[in-house]
């Protein structure tokens, strides 16, 4: 495990991909900074983040599929800044939301990462988010230009790059049946629901942390990968907010964050594919850009970052146990023959 803490994986990712992903955040942050609308331009660049669903070798199909993501990607947004005005309904409502996202991902064969990462992510900032009805057309305006830019960018850079392949090299194969995939998608609901309402009972300041890091270790491939992949989030995070610490003491200016959001993105999508835990250096050095506002980010450092590890942590520890659940043999048997049982029973009284 050590070893593959820090051993960097053969990728065919080509390296143009990532200088797309930083292009795509960038633009609507250095869009936010001279206007003096910093934070809308960071709302509108994790809106950008779309852009890596870009993954098909097909024209068609990665254009259908960016643009279906964008939807998904606005849902999201609406879902939870509709949602946000109590912290029992937004649990749930994150919860069963997450349920059906990764229910639905299933059936249109989105499954490679980031799979329902971005979703779950978007959907639970806006929940966190203060409740105002009066900002939410604004707010949702802002996720479509992101997305908006997304598209274009993907658009253009297809044309440029892409090459035709055969219609084979698209299907994705699924062994798992209804059954798994729905207990699953409950279990999957359920951690990530029950992750946020952790987060208000722990009266944090920025819920949204532990369920956003629930979701992220519970992206595993399996029981294993999903507490690897929760060591390593730890590991990176610890690593990366004591870096973020020393770059928030030299109080960099605006300009200087936001040419670093772009920076970082393409490091990050440079290095999530071959090595995750020193990629999460960098995703916690980009997130905490992204979602703190500049006040934040300048006034008191030391709280900040005491307050994110912690967030994080919490977050990692119920992803860790979210995935162990999530891939156990034992408790997908029983709840698979309790679905059938139930089936049968309602079938029967028809």
């Amino acid at each position: 495990m050590l070893r593959q803490l820090f051993e960097f994986k053969e990728t065919e990712r080509k390296w143009h991909l990532p200088v797309l992903a930083g292009l795509c955040v960038g633009i609507p942050v250095l869009a936010g900074y001279y206007t003096d609308n910093l934070q809308d331009g960071k709302l509108a660049s994790m809106a950008a983040l779309v852009i890596l669903y870009i993954q098909s070798q097909s024209i068609g199909r990665r254009m259908i599929v960016l643009m279906a993501s964008s939807f998904g990607i606005m849902l999201s947004f609406t879902v939870g800044i509709v949602f946000g005005f109590n912290p029992v309904v937004a649990s749930v409502v994150l919860g069963l939301y997450a349920f059906a996202v990764h229910l639905v991902l299933y059936y249109l064969k989105m499954v490679r990462p980031p799979g329902n990462f971005f979703f779950i992510m978007i959907a639970s900032v806006a929940i966190s988010m203060p409740h105002n009805l009066e900002t939410v057309p604004h707010n949702i305006g802002l996720i479509g230009i992101g997305t908006i830019i997304s598209c274009f960018l993907g658009l253009v850079y297809s044309l440029v790059t892409l090459r035709k392949t055969r219609s084979e090299d698209e299907v994705i194969k699924v062994t798992k049946n209804q059954y798994v995939n729905f207990v699953e998608s409950v279990t999957f609901g359920a951690l990530v629901g029950l992750s946020l309402l952790i987060g208000y009972l722990l009266e944090l300041e920025k819920p949204y942390w532990v369920p956003t890091s629930c979701a992220a270790v519970m992206q595993g491939a399996s029981a294993t990968h999903v507490w690897q992949r929760s060591a390593q989030r730890i590991l990176g995070t610890f690593l990366g907010l004591i870096l973020t610490w020393f770059i928030l003491l030299l109080k960099p200016s605006l300009l200087v964050i936001s040419i670093g959001i772009i920076v970082l993105q393409t490091i990050v999508e440079f290095l999530v594919v071959r090595n995750y835990a020193i990629a999460v250096i960098f995703i916690t050095i980009l997130t905490i850009f992204l979602a703190e506002s500049g006040t934040a980010l300048t006034v008191n450092p030391s709280e900040l970052i005491t307050a994110r590890f912690f967030d994080i942590l919490t977050g990692s520890i119920v992803g860790a146990v979210g995935g162990w659940l999530l891939y156990n043999e034992r408790v997908h048997y029983l709840a698979t023959r309790q679905i059938r049982k139930t089936r049968l029973s309602i079938a029967r009284r028809k």
